[in-house]
């Protein structure tokens, strides 16, 4: 097989998966910028940073569903 035809199914596989599953992320720069004792210019040399002013990036992959099943056979009046 040629390099390309590998590359392409490769997205292909790729793209179908991903509708299978969901991501989630999550950052905290917003909340930091906001809060003013987290802009630096206040700390010592040397001194750990509070956690409240750490940045953090997380991202979560999750591959269940969420949703309920649907029930076809309870209430039916036809």
């Amino acid at each position: 097989m040629r390099p390309t035809s590998l590359v392409l199914i490769a997205a292909i596989t790729a793209t179908l998966l991903s509708a299978c599953g969901s991501m989630e992320y999550r950052d905290t720069n917003a909340a930091v910028d906001a809060r003013p004792e987290c802009d630096g210019s206040v700390g010592r040399p040397g001194e750990l940073v509070p956690a409240w002013c750490e940045r953090t990036q997380e991202a979560t992959w999750s591959s269940e569903s969420d949703s309920a099943g649907i029930d076809f056979g309870v209430g039916d009046d036809d």
